[in-house]
């Protein structure tokens, strides 16, 4: 191995995976500064659970809701990342730009559409048993 290829390669350390930690913290907290996206679904997470609670739902729902909690703000939190991407490479209008933005978003749309459905079979049984 030469000189080169061995400074490239990164060293483990608990300095290295607290930072990790922080840098990844700090993705979460621009996200929430500067993305109303991300604060829609959190909101909407919080209602969940707030009428997860108030219908008692089950233990594997409980898991379907988390799972998808998650999955939603990820793929969020991933689109931002594209979308940054895209802007440092691309600043100026490009209809390839604009794609692999709007791709991106869509995926988000995607799961939160999943989502959406998943809670509604989730909950309208619950809200139908109440009539």
């Amino acid at each position: 191995m030469d000189s080169v290829s061995r400074d490239k390669l990164k060293k483990r350390s608990i300095k290295r995976l607290f930072n990790s930690f922080k840098y990844a913290l700090e993705g979460i907290k621009y996200a929430f500064m500067y993305e109303q996206n991300i604060i829609v679904h959190t909101i909407v997470a919080f209602l969940v659970i707030v009428f997860g609670i108030i219908f008692k739902i089950s233990y594997f729902e409980w898991l379907v809701c988390f799972m998808l909690f998650g999955l939603v703000i990820a793929t969020e939190l991933i689109n931002t990342s594209i979308e940054a991407i895209v802007d440092l490479i691309c600043p100026k209008k490009d209809p390839l730009a604009k794609i692999a933005k709007d791709t991106a978003s869509g995926a988000v749309l995607v799961f939160a559409f999943v989502a959406a459905i998943s809670g509604l079979i989730i909950f309208i049984p619950k809200i139908l048993s109440l009539f």
